[in-house]
């Protein structure tokens, strides 16, 4: 029987390195200051220790400089782990992901393999204004080509770590940056997540919460609060967006009929849209109220901590918009 301890999701993902560095020697690690001073969020401490400057590897200031030398070390031969330090610069390096990363397997027929784990995080929550604060998922659910993992608990952040470091195909890997000191249950043994299947995170009968991230956290704190009133909330996970697990959401819209998508991005063009274009193309006739959507404000990150609060959605949102939809 599996035993379970209680650790944080920066020790998750520290693990699940840890573990695939240890399991396939051609895993390494790339990125700005994640050596000695443990990466900036401290996931990385301890492992150049243990395995040293050869396969954790502190490289320059320069996005498209990790980038491109992941994509040509996954390309001959090796499972690289690299990281954009915050999602945000990763526009810097978006020539390499977009037309190189995400395509050549495509163009080469299927010749090479590309088993590049591109990690970042995003998110607000630290008043970091606008250039550290975005949550950019929606970007990458555009491009064919990658997948795009987003975990919201430790044992989800270190089960697909080690799935995605296990895949041939590269990998956005977004991490929040308001998660990393939140703790979880995870095995003492050897597990995967898998890529593309949601978790159906609580059983409800009157409303589906369909959310991930942080925003998983808000949403499941939501629907204790409406338990208390007498309202039935279904929460589901979705742990990766692309590929999206429509089967599991198309299942639990006919179960409740109704459903509230939780996202911290902001609200045009968000994941929410694509979702609900889904949802609309594969679960209409089970709907008995129009899709809601909780997302972020559409403006650039404040840097006032009042002001930040006010832009990404809250506990008391969830609340007032389910009540909406259950009118």
């Amino acid at each position: 029987m599996s035993k379970l301890r209680e650790i944080t999701y920066r020790q998750a993902l520290n693990e699940a390195l840890l573990e695939e560095m240890e399991r396939d020697e051609r895993v390494f690690l790339m990125a700005e200051d994640i050596g000695s001073y443990g990466g900036a969020y401290g996931v990385t401490k301890g492992l150049i220790e243990k395995f040293g400057e050869e396969r954790v590897r502190d490289t320059a200031i320069s996005e498209a400089a990790i980038i491109g030398a992941g994509l040509g070390a996954a390309m001959t031969g090796m499972r690289p782990v690299v990281e954009i330090m915050y999602i945000d610069f990763i526009g810097i390096c978006m020539g390499q992901i977009n037309n190189q990363v995400a395509k050549i397997r495509y163009m080469f027929g299927g010749k090479t393999e590309v088993p590049l784990v591109i990690r970042t995080e995003g998110g607000a929550g630290r008043t970091l204004g606008a250039h550290h604060s975005q949550s950019l998922e929606a970007w990458f659910i555009h491009i064919p080509g990658i997948r795009v993992v987003m975990p919201a608990t430790p044992y989800d952040a270190k089960g697909l770590l080690k799935t995605s470091i296990r895949d041939d195909n590269p990998i956005l890997f977004i991490e929040h940056k308001m998660l990393y000191n939140t703790k979880g249950q995870v095995p003492e043994e050897e597990y995967l997540v898998p890529l593309g299947e949601a978790e159906v995170k609580r059983k409800g009968t009157d409303i589906t919460l369909i959310t991930y991230s942080r925003m998983l956290l808000y949403s499941l704190e939501a629907a204790e609060g409406l338990e208390k009133q007498g309202v039935s909330v279904e929460v589901i996970n979705l742990r990766t967006l692309l590929p999206l697990d429509i089967k599991t959401i198309a299942a639990s819209i006919k179960k409740t009929n109704r459903v509230v998508i939780v996202e911290e991005d902001c609200k045009t063009g968000g994941v929410g849209a694509e979702i609900g274009m889904q949802i609309t193309e594969n679960s209409f006739n089970d709907l008995d109220a129009p899709i809601k959507r909780v997302a972020g404000a559409d403006v650039p990150m404040p840097k006032s901590p009042i002001l930040e609060k006010l832009a990404i959605p809250s506990k008391e949102d969830i609340i007032k918009a389910v009540r909406e939809t259950l009118r």
